[in-house]
C-alpha cells in the first residue's frame, strides 16, 4: 500500500473551526486537482506536478503535539482522494486516537469507497456541483464529473458515514438560481440529511471570477428560504 509519507501537501492548518463542522480539528491541503471549478479558491493547488511543501512527518508531530485539543485531522485539497497514500495516513491518523474527516468532490469514487470500506474516515464533506450532464461540465470544465460525484453521494450515504453535502452557487451558476434548487430537490429526493448552500466569493478564486451580480444577494436569500422549505434535517447557508 502507498506509503503517507508520499502525500503531496500543499499547506497545513493547525486549529480550524470550520473545515468540520463542531469540531476543532487541523486542516491539511493536499495538492492536485483534475477539475477547474470557475469559483474555486484554492486553485494555486491544482497542479498535480507540483511537489508538497509541508512533510507528512510535521502534521504527525503535530497531532502528536495536540492530543487532548483537536478532535482530529481533515484531508482536503486539491482533491484530496486523488492521492494513494490517502488511505496509509488516515489510518494512521486514527491509530494516533483522532478522527479523520475528508474533503471531496466525489472525483474518484473508487478510492472513496475504499476508504470507506476500510472504516478510515469518520466525516465527510461531499461537493456536489450541479446536476450530472451539460451543467456540471460548465462548471468543472471537464466532462463526466456528474456521474462520478453522483455515484460518490450514493457511496456515502450508503456507508453510513456523518457527512455534509455542499451545494455552491455563484452568478452563472446553470440554470441560475433555479438550476440550483432543483439541485436541492435532487440532493432531498435522493435521501440527503445534511445540506450546506455555499456562497461563492472572489477572495481566492481564479482572476476573472466575479462573485456578485445585479440583485445576486435577493436571488441567494429566496433560494435559501425555498430550499429549507424542502424538509433537509440539517440545512444551512454559508
Amino acid at each position: 500500500m502507498p506509503d503517507a509519507a508520499d502525500l503531496q501537501i500543499a499547506g497545513l492548518v493547525p486549529l480550524s473551526t470550520v473545515d468540520w463542522p463542531g469540531k476543532l480539528a487541523a486542516s491539511i491541503f493536499l495538492q492536485g486537482c483534475p477539475w477547474r471549478c470557475v469559483y474555486c479558491q484554492n486553485h494555486e493547488i491544482l497542479d498535480p506536478r507540483t511537489p508538497g511543501s509541508v512533510p507528512w512527518s510535521q502534521v504527525v508531530e503535530l497531532l502528536q503535539r495536540r492530543r487532548g485539543l483537536l478532535d482530529g485531522l481533515v484531508f482536503s485539497g486539491g482533491e484530496a482522494t486523488r492521492q494513494p497514500g490517502l488511505l496509509s495516513a488516515a489510518q494512521e491518523v486514527k491509530a494516533l486516537g483522532f478522527a479523520v474527516g475528508l474533503h471531496t468532490a466525489g472525483i474518484y469514487p473508487g478510492n472513496l469507497a475504499r476508504l470507506l470500506a476500510a472504516d478510515a474516515v469518520d466525516w465527510v464533506g461531499l461537493d456536489i456541483k450541479a446536476l450530472p450532464g451539460p451543467d456540471y461540465r460548465q462548471v468543472v470544465a471537464r466532462g463526466g464529473g456528474g456521474e462520478k460525484a453522483w455515484h460518490a453521494l450514493e457511496l456515502v450515504l450508503n456507508a453510513g458515514v456523518d457527512y455534509e453535502v455542499r451545494l455552491t452557487v455563484y452568478p452563472g451558476y446553470p440554470g441560475g438560481v433555479e438550476g440550483a434548487f432543483r439541485v436541492a430537490s435532487s440532493l432531498h429526493d435522493a435521501g440527503v440529511a445534511s445540506l450546506a448552500l455555499q456562497v461563492a466569493r472572489s477572495l481566492g478564486a481564479p482572476e476573472g471570477f466575479i462573485s456578485d451580480g445585479d440583485n445576486w444577494g435577493a436571488q441567494v436569500e429566496q433560494l435559501e428560504a425555498r430550499i429549507g422549505q424542502l424538509g433537509f434535517a440539517s440545512f444551512l447557508r454559508r
